[in-house]
């Protein structure tokens, strides 16, 4: 994914900039104070780089800042799993106005400086005196050497996990064995206490129905037999009444039809009343007065009472809590097994043990070769005699990718002990070290756009040629844009920014823009001799173009 365009307003002293950039090697060159740096402190912006409302440009409210890229199949993971709608391309923008306050979108959609970071760290990696990034971050090293060595580590994170919860799980088992025997004990006593009773679900509810029945068993035999006698008493029964009403309607209905619909209704009326009769009777024959019943049902339900009343619970309730504290005792059960959880803490730990080993191995036998190939692309870069290594030391404590700690350590000159790289005091050390790294693992890393920041500070002459060179290979795989001040740096470009500013009456204003053929050649130039080009270094300049542009198996050395 290499960067296409990059689009200013209002930035430092940009008014406005567009500028199209392209695959290859650029070199970006101008004046001192002109502002080369200034693409460069855009991009770390828009990488979510905090925010200073110094970079709005004076007399404006705020500054706004753009970067379009091309779309891989990587980032289109990312943006899937960030919920970012995915288009042709990918578009960064951040507006940062005078109070400081930044807002920042990719693909139009809001964003945090966390996004903008974790997105910027797949695209473009920063190297100079002063940003350079990746060299000092731990997982980016162990990263570059993995790269090298095609280490595939990334089978170690699950198998750590299991054994980081194995053993948590038991320490916690081991910690907690005390208080868990006596929440078992606890458990125990009041599921005992609670199987006395054996409460069954629906059982209470049942319980008072049938207590309610039988502690008003007489009043309702009573109430039975007056409804019957009500219905079936010879006098006045209602049965009685209504048969004598169905004989009376009988007598006439030949005379008026209508009597026979209420002759149907009777009909109705008699045979239900006759069900019901029937029903009491039923009733009246299998209801009883039934104290001893009476007196077992009081005695349960006391028992249900009195677990209720101790254990702060509905009597309703009792059966769920039976059956929760069978369930929290059979956890503790398991969770008190020490030597099951040992057991398994000893089997996750010898499997990861096992994957680590062999990691460790490969990078045992890559770290060397990583050191010489660094090593070697250093000679070349005004550090003759300076030493790369890579140290691999056991880490405190296992992780979830690996046992080994990776550094790398750095020697600028011959007769100096190797240190860390972050270590190292120059700035122009630091660039040209991040050079020969870039360049040695140039199909490795995962940004596919690298800038340096001047790192031809401090070299001349043939060392810089080198620089330009290298370069120019490492323009043949990745995207790079280089800020420089060598014409010799410059003329292995495949592409030349310039970078100027002119005063206006408001204020000063910068400017880039590309550069080609005879303008390029004035360039050039004037980063040989100054100001006013003469002939020769007009010619010293298109010499050294040429001579970039020439094969290196038949070139000759300018």
């Amino acid at each position: 994914m290499a960067l296409k365009r990059i689009a200013l307003r209002d930035f430092v002293i940009v008014e406005s900039l567009e500028l199209d950039l392209h695959t290859g090697f650029s070199a970006l060159t101008g004046e001192t104070g002109a502002g080369k740096s200034i693409l460069i402190d855009a991009l770390q912006l828009l990488l979510g780089a905090r925010a200073d409302p110094g970079v709005v440009r004076e007399g404006t409210a705020a500054a706004d800042l753009a970067a379009e890229f091309d779309g891989t199949p990587a980032i289109a993971a990312w943006l899937e799993e960030a919920g970012i709608p995915q288009e042709d391309g990918l578009l960064l923008r951040r507006t940062i106005d005078a109070q400081g306050k930044s807002r920042a979108w990719i693909n139009g959609v809001p964003a945090t400086a966390t996004q903008m970071r974790t997105l910027g760290s797949h695209l473009i990696d920063i190297h100079g005196q002063h940003a350079w990034q990746s060299l000092t971050r731990v997982d980016a090293v162990r990263g570059l050497l993995d790269a090298y060595g095609g280490i595939r580590a990334d089978g170690l994170l699950p198998l750590w996990t299991r054994w980081r919860d194995d053993r948590k799980a038991l320490e916690t088992a081991r910690a907690g064995q005390d208080s868990i025997q006596q929440e078992r004990d606890r458990l125990q006593w009041q599921i005992a206490e609670m199987q006395k009773l054996g409460p069954a679900e629906g059982e209470w509810d049942e319980l008072n129905a049938q207590h309610t029945r039988l502690s008003h068993a007489q009043a309702l035999i009573d109430t039975a037999q007056a409804a019957l006698s009500t219905l079936e008493d010879d006098e006045g029964g209602a049965h009685g009444q209504l048969v004598r009403a169905r004989g009376l309607l009988e007598a006439k209905a030949s005379l008026d039809p209508q009597f026979q619909s209420m002759l149907d209704v009777l009909a109705s009326c008699l045979a239900q009343a006759s069900d019901v009769a029937h029903s009491l009777q039923s009733y009246l024959r299998h209801t009883d007065v039934d104290p001893d019943r009476l007196e077992t049902l009081d005695t349960r339900m006391g028992l249900w009472m009195s677990l209720a009343r101790r254990f702060k619970r509905q009597p309703q309730d009792l059966p769920g809590l039976l059956a929760g504290w069978e369930e929290e005792l059979a956890r503790l059960d398991g969770a008190s097994d020490v030597e099951a959880l040992a057991e398994s803490a000893r089997k996750s730990e010898a499997a990861y043990m096992k994957a680590a080993r062999e990691i460790s191995q490969k990078r045992a036998k890559a770290a060397p070769q990583l050191a010489r190939a660094i090593t070697e692309a250093m000679q070349g870069l005004g550090m003759k005699g300076g030493r790369f290594d890579v140290a691999l030391d056991a880490q405190a404590e296992p992780g979830p990718h690996g046992l080994d700690s990776v550094a790398f350590l750095v020697a600028g000159h011959q007769g100096v002990s190797p240190r860390p790289i972050g270590k190292v005091a120059s700035g122009g050390e630091l660039s040209r070290i991040s050079l020969a790294i870039s360049v040695t693992t140039s199909r490795l890393g995962e940004a596919p756009t690298l800038i340096f920041d001047e790192v031809d500070s401090g070299v001349g002459g043939s060392v810089a040629e080198t620089v330009g060179q290298l370069m120019q290979r490492l323009g043949a795989d990745r995207q790079v844009l280089a800020v420089t001040h060598l014409p010799q740096v410059a003329a292995c470009a495949d592409h030349h920014l310039v970078v100027s500013k002119r005063s206006r009456q408001n204020g000063t204003v910068s400017t880039v823009a590309p550069v080609e053929g005879d303008r390029r050649v004035q360039e050039m130039a004037r980063m040989l001799g100054g100001e006013r080009a003469s002939a020769a270094t007009l010619a010293h300049a298109r010499e050294m173009l040429d001579h970039s542009r020439t094969p290196p198996a038949q070139g000759k050395r300018a």
